[in-house]
């Protein structure tokens, strides 16, 4: 047997895939390390919910665990729970009623979902549009999958509208991917909107993908008329061969380390998906399955109006000195650095953890640098302090 020589280094680097080395790391990791010699900074950059998760999801999953619920479950999840998501389906946006071509899974999270989907639909050099900025994973995630992310700029008012989607549709579009509420900027479409959106997609035969996981986290002034959700194109009338929905627990019930999510679509997508679900993540957790069975009977109201009354605080201070698009839902919200400053997002970051307050440039979420994002899910009493100090930054 031969010896292998040469610098083991050298020797990995040469095998990596141009797939992997494409991808640039998160521009998230530079503002950790940038922080990490700081003591007590004022957090405002991560998207991680700063409330427990209900006691009665807890005690589910500590059960399962108890009663040896520890092996895999079918790969769509287990039927309790799939059943479950199932109805929800069918209650909010009517599919299922009088149809058999409704099928759900339940995901690793909503990323886990989303990876499916693009196993399912993609070949080498497919399309799906994404808006810019975007959730952080969008292009990447493409990507890596053989695909190509094409973004949909959507400044100032972070709208992913038709006028600005339509120009991009190519014949190789596939799939067209909307988040509402939207992270970074916590933008909700309206009803009209989304129906021009699913009218667009049907009419160029391709996939609305609904990433809906701060569904349940939308505003008073921001939900479908008579429900606490967002509007959903999947809501519409005949949405069902056009739509896939994908929803998650993790930021509304305070679990995202669960990675709990799921998708519902119809049946020929979600076969597709299950057989991708087979060979990779085999299946979600399934103690976190039992767990999520549970959050059917919490209600997250008091959680979703203690985060308005952020939002409305957020929005009012940073409203004094810089261009700030009013988030409908979620818990962020994406100003603009102002431009007398002479500052990228970057830039002002920077000069912001100086201050030890850790903001996210817009670099990491889109093609401009010229915006941050903050995180409102902290404690008031530090959500005050860094405004204080942002707003004090913004004004000098």
């Amino acid at each position: 047997m031969g010896v292998a020589t040469g610098n083991p280094i050298t020797n990995i680097e040469r095998l990596l895939s141009k797939r992997s080395l494409g991808v640039q790391a998160s521009g998230i990791r530079r503002i950790f390390d940038l922080a990490a010699s700081l003591k007590d900074p004022i957090d405002l950059s991560i998207g991680q919910p700063d409330f427990p998760t209900p006691a009665p999801m807890k005690q589910a999953a500590i059960r399962a665990i108890e009663e040896d619920r520890n092996g895999y479950t079918v790969t769509q999840g287990i039927r309790e729970l799939n059943d479950r998501v199932r109805a929800l389906v069918q209650d909010d946006v009517g599919w299922g009623a009088d149809s058999d071509d409704v099928s759900a899974i339940i995901s690793s999270g909503t990323l886990g979902a989303l990876n499916l989907a693009f196993l399912a639909l993609l070949d080498e050099g497919d399309e799906v549009i994404v808006p810019d900025p975007f959730f952080v994973a969008y292009p990447h995630l493409v990507e890596l999958l053989g695909g190509k992310a094409v973004r949909c700029e959507t400044y100032p008012d972070f709208r992913m509208n038709t006028e600005r989607v339509e120009p991009l549709i190519t014949s190789r579009t596939k799939a067209v991917l909307v988040n509402s509420p939207s992270n970074p900027a916590g933008v909700v479409l309206t009803r009209d909107e989304c129906a021009d959106l699913l009218n667009l997609c049907r009419e160029k035969g391709v996939i609305l993908i609904s990433d809906e996981i701060y569904d349940e986290f939308t505003y008073e002034d921001a939900r479908e008329p008579g429900l606490t959700r967002a509007p959903s194109p999947a809501r519409l009338p005949d949405s069902l061969e056009n739509v896939l929905l994908v929803r998650g627990f993790g930021k509304t019930y305070g679990c995202t380390g669960w990675r709990m999510g799921f998708a519902a679509g119809h049946q020929r997508l979600i076969n597709e998906m299950a057989k991708c679900q087979q060979y990779t993540f085999v299946c979600s957790p399934s103690i976190a399955q039992w767990g999520c069975l549970e959050s059917f009977a919490c209600d997250p109201a008091e959680t979703v109006r203690r985060f308005q009354k952020r939002r409305d605080l957020v929005v009012e201070r940073l409203g004094e000195v810089t261009e700030v698009a009013r988030p409908g839902g979620a818990f962020f919200v994406f100003p603009e650095v102002p431009e007398r400053l002479g500052l990228t997002g970057q830039q002002f970051c920077e000069q912001a953890i100086a201050k030890s307050v850790l903001t996210i440039p817009s670099g990491v979420f889109s093609s401009r640098d010229t915006h941050f994002r903050i995180s409102y899910a902290v404690a008031e009493e530090k959500l005050q302090q860094g405004l204080d100090i942002l707003v004090d930054m913004m004004k000098s």
